[in-house]
């Protein structure tokens, strides 16, 4: 794994729309995380350069302070790997499938001040030695919630751990999952995935291929990842889908990502 170079992430953009990714993330990276701050310039002009970015299945959404992504419930009974996954890849482990490139994720992010990290990893410790050593991931944190409507057509939001619970594996007691219930988070690490090197053409942004957009166990290649490294060993895969609540398979919802406020100490 190789740590993910954020000025490559632009991969597959015109130049004029760099411009303008350089030009509306700079202006994003000093703004204010949340409350009445006024904006560094007119929402006007954001809304044109995220449309003029060309970001299908994304909106930038400046009230939220989030971006809103096109999405698909594809999964009520099993257990989880991921929270959303790449069209045509794990959709049998994921709580949705997703109508945006995870590349355009990324971008998004970027505009509103992200900053990416690295997804868990492999390192050397030093030049001598034999064996690696686990890296956990890094990057900003994002809170991760679900947005459809309600029984009057009202559109709410509601936190992604809303919808995960706790599997019995291997005889574990009903207090173990109790804890994991409520200890499990609604906000991911900002990982970045990587880029794969091509012997044909650009290099390949790495979770677009592999399908592994929001994730909960560790793949190294994740978009969006937990905290620490969660393998499937030690109870490591024990999570499931909670349907209460959620919509029917096939349809339409909003997977909405938020950059989390840095100055909240929660």
């Amino acid at each position: 794994m190789c740590k993910t170079n954020s000025l490559s992430l632009t991969l597959k953009v015109t130049f004029h729309s760099i411009s303008l990714l350089f030009a509306v993330s700079l202006a994003f990276s000093s703004w204010p995380s949340l409350g009445k701050e006024t904006l560094p310039f007119p929402k006007a002009k954001a809304h044109e350069a995220s449309r003029k970015l060309g970001l299908p299945g994304i909106r930038l959404n400046l009230e939220e302070r989030s971006i809103d992504v096109n999405a698909t419930v594809c999964l009520h009974q099993g257990l989880l790997e991921l929270v959303a996954c790449a069209k045509d890849s794990k959709e049998h482990e994921s709580i949705v499938v997703l109508g945006a490139r995870p590349i355009h994720i990324h971008t998004a992010l970027l505009l509103l001040g992200a900053k990416p990290g690295t997804p868990a990893m492999q390192q050397v410790p030093d030049e001598e030695s034999t064996r690696f050593i686990p890296v956990p991931p890094a990057g900003d944190p994002i809170e991760v919630s679900l947005v459809f409507p309600d029984a009057q057509g009202q559109l709410m939001e509601h936190p992604i751990n809303r919808f995960i619970a706790p599997a019995r594996l291997n005889g574990v007691d009903d207090f173990v999952l109790q804890d994991k219930a409520k200890a499990f988070p609604s906000s991911f690490l900002f990982a970045g995935s990587h880029l794969l090197e091509s012997k044909e053409g650009p290099r390949k942004y790495a979770c677009e291929y592999s399908g592994n957009v929001i994730s909960i166990s560790t793949f190294g290649d994740e978009l969006l990842c937990l905290q620490g490294i969660h393998g499937h060993d030690n109870g490591g895969l024990a999570w499931q889908v909670n349907p209460e609540g959620l919509p029917d398979i096939g349809t339409a919802v909003i997977l909405r990502l938020r950059p989390k406020d840095k100055n909240n100490k929660q």
